[in-house]
């Protein structure tokens, strides 16, 4: 019996025990839930853009951020239509292109490649004509290229009241063009020389790239009276962590790996709007479909020489 009687009252005692448990626990999921309640009617998420915000400003990469592709090679396409430059001058531009495309990368040599023979088939010619051809080439090359979701972002920022500019080592004219057809603020880009309105042949500077495009987002920024840490910026390429870095809203669209892996190790907000991302590395089809195009660009040329 003793036996007994001393189970008895441990058996009510776990009774107890686990009933107080219980309720404990339950009081401290409801106190939890009233708390989380709490915070989230006393700290809702901020919406972004900041309507009204006009300290605030969005800086946008342009190749393939903006567009897919890159600027340069799609007005060179345009110049070459226009008899700017021979047939073997294409051939390199198309090429170009395809492994900009297969990459989704700037490769410091292409882009300076690209831009040395872009300034040496404008030289002699005067600003004015190449910007009466830029919006040309703009409706027949670049148009249909525009990346709708960043699109949609840009807008974003222009519904609340806010400045948007494009920044871009391309030249400031092609730059200037595709801000106003896309009805932007403004564009930051290259800038080649000229004298009395006559393309020289030769930069102003440097081009527009990596830290020159963070410089000149800061220099803008102090000219507009903006606050960096409310403004926003969007780029696909590691060549612009130095322009992210300075703003207080970085996107990484259609992210290189590169910076891909930073963003997602700072936590910035990544948007992905190619259909077939990585293409050269998971759909062979897509990449070849790229290939195709240059290798076709590539007949075409070594047939017109035939014809010659």
């Amino acid at each position: 019996m003793a036996a007994l009687g001393w189970l008895t009252p441990r058996r009510r005692s776990a009774t107890a025990r686990s009933v107080l448990a219980g309720e404990a626990s339950a009081e401290a999921a409801r106190k939890s839930s009233q708390e989380v309640e709490e915070t989230s009617a006393a700290e809702p998420e901020t919406p972004f853009p900041v309507l009204g915000d006009d300290k605030a400003a969005a800086f946008f990469d342009l190749d393939n951020t903006v567009m897919q592709g890159a600027a340069i090679f799609h007005f060179g396409r345009g110049l070459y239509k226009r008899k700017f430059f021979e047939t073997r001058d294409l051939a390199k531009f198309a090429w170009q292109q395809a492994w900009f495309r297969l990459a989704g990368i700037e490769d410091p040599e292409h882009m300076q490649e690209a831009r040395d023979s872009a300034l040496s088939i404008v030289q002699g010619h005067r600003v004015a004509e190449l910007q009466s051809i830029g919006e040309e080439i703009y409706d027949e090359y670049m148009a249909e290229r525009i990346w709708p979701g960043t699109r949609a972002l840009a807008q974003a920022h222009l519904d609340a009241g806010q400045k948007v500019w494009l920044v871009t080592a391309a030249p400031v004219e092609i730059a200037q063009v595709i801000a106003r057809r896309l009805g932007l603020t403004g564009a930051l880009g290259t800038v080649a020389e000229s004298v009395d309105g006559v393309y020289t042949g030769k930069l102003v500077g440097e081009p527009l790239h990596g830290p020159a495009k963070a410089e000149a987002v800061r220099a803008l920024a102090a000219a507009e009276g903006l606050d960096l840490s409310r403004c926003a910026a969007y780029s696909d390429s590691h060549n612009d962590i130095p322009m992210l870095s300075l703003v207080g809203h970085p996107y990484a669209i259609n992210p290189d790996t590169k910076l891909r892996k930073h963003a997602r190790q700072l936590d910035w907000r990544l948007r992905d709007y190619r259909t077939g991302r990585k293409a050269a590395k998971v759909g062979i089809p897509a990449a070849a479909g790229v290939g195709a195009v240059a290798g076709g660009t590539a007949a075409a040329i070594a047939l017109s020489r035939r014809r010659r």
